[in-house]
């Protein structure tokens, strides 16, 4: 596909010296965005991205010797264990082509451990969001092959990292723009009434960024910057690229391609999703996180106010032992944050349970509406237009 650039009029996404088209699959956990669907979208020759967080729920060798476990350490080996697997098997599945990333959050308390795990386990590519990645450099310093992506919303968070990491002589080698507004999954803002605000506009935070980096000193080409949220058409990259992107990222639309690593029953809940149905909520990370309007999500709004009133500190309260985030609103007692356990609620969304899982989703449309497509058509369509399968 990297052929078709030049004679669609689009720039090639560079990235660590790696060729690649200007389409990048974002990370989607507990265990959406996994090998197979990272695979398929390197193999394609584009950025496919590994989501870290509790890929046990891929190995049911793995949730064996988990069964009854309450010991962090142990879990976080086991998760560690299935994260190299997925990386080693999305490499193969790629056939030497694209990228391989792994998306790491910051939130999670061994963030380290999965950054340490991803670079020998030889993805290309480290991204990090959920907080700021201001010492990413250190945790992939003896990787220098390693590109490091932090996901940032605004020009002001740019800045913070930028300034940080050139005091350690340190460049990112690409940044991901996410539009709180229209991204699925944990948002870039500190509270849900700042989704909308009109700082996260890519037009502003594009040219907010090339004054930025004239001041640095940094020129334009140095830093590829992707804009992810929101986009679904093929006009909509176009546009983004001419404004001055290198690439573009999408999540849901990625979720429901047949390749996607979720449950058939995942696929049909995005997909038939209605727009007053795809909701904004406080998660238990802190962040406001956007999803279908599920029953279970359904039942756990009606009640949020009263158990954010009754949140009490409990580390009795994880679960499934995981202490998996460094700040948890149930675990320890956060009464602004959610209180409700996110690894059970992703798993259960994951096995496609429609009445126990939090299903995160985009607010934009989907490229082919409710239907199921594979990941080349899908890209097929974003770089030029053309509906592989039009309707007759």
């Amino acid at each position: 596909m990297l052929a078709w650039l030049p004679k669609l009029g689009l720039p090639t996404l560079t990235i660590k010296g790696r060729s690649l088209l200007p389409i990048v699959q974002g990370g989607m956990g507990v265990g959406i965005s996994a090998h197979r669907l990272a695979g398929s979208v390197a193999g394609c020759g584009a950025v496919g991205t590994i989501a870290s967080v509790d890929l046990r729920h891929h190995h049911p060798d793995l949730l064996l010797r988990s069964k009854g476990c309450r010991d962090p350490q142990q879990l976080n080996q086991l998760n560690l264990e299935a994260l190299d697997r997925e990386v080693r098997m999305a490499l193969t599945e790629s056939c030497g082509n694209g990228m391989v990333a792994v998306n790491v959050m910051k939130a999670v308390d061994a963030h380290a451990d999965y950054v340490r795990q991803a670079c020998e386990s030889g993805a290309h590519a480290v991204v990090m969001g959920a907080g700021l990645p201001l010492d990413l450099p250190e945790m992939t310093a003896d990787h220098p092959h390693v590109a490091r992506i932090p996901i940032l919303s605004d020009v002001r968070g740019v800045a913070i990292v930028l300034k940080k990491w050139l005091r350690k002589q340190v460049l990112p080698d690409a940044v991901v723009i996410e539009h709180p507004q229209w991204a699925g999954g944990h948002l870039g803002a500190a509270h849900k009434e700042d989704v909308m605000d009109s700082r996260f506009n890519f037009e502003t935070v594009l040219e907010g960024i090339g004054n930025l980096l004239r001041e640095l000193g940094i020129e334009r080409e140095r830093i590829p910057f992707i804009c992810a949220g929101g986009i679904y058409r093929h006009q909509q990259v176009r546009d983004l690229l001419g404004r001055g992107a290198a690439g573009v990222q999408l999540g849901t639309a990625f979720a429901v391609t047949e390749e996607s690593d979720a449950h058939p029953n995942f696929k049909k809940v995005l997909v038939e999703a209605k727009q007053e149905e795809i909701v904004e909520f406080m998660s238990v990370a802190g962040l406001p996180a956007r999803g279908v309007a599920t029953p279970w999500l359904k039942n756990y709004l009606r009640r949020e106010s009263h158990l954010q009133a009754k949140a009490k500190c409990d580390t009795e309260r994880c679960t499934q032992g995981l202490h998996c985030l460094t700040a948890c609103g149930l675990r320890d007692g956060l009464s602004r944050f959610g209180q409700f356990c996110i690894d059970t609620q992703l798993a259960a969304a994951l096995r496609g349970d429609v009445s126990k899982g939090l299903f995160f989703r985009g607010a934009a449309p989907l490229p082919f509406g409710d239907k199921v497509r594979s990941v080349r058509e899908l890209i097929e369509y974003l770089l030029t237009g053309c509906d592989p399968q039009p309707a007759t």
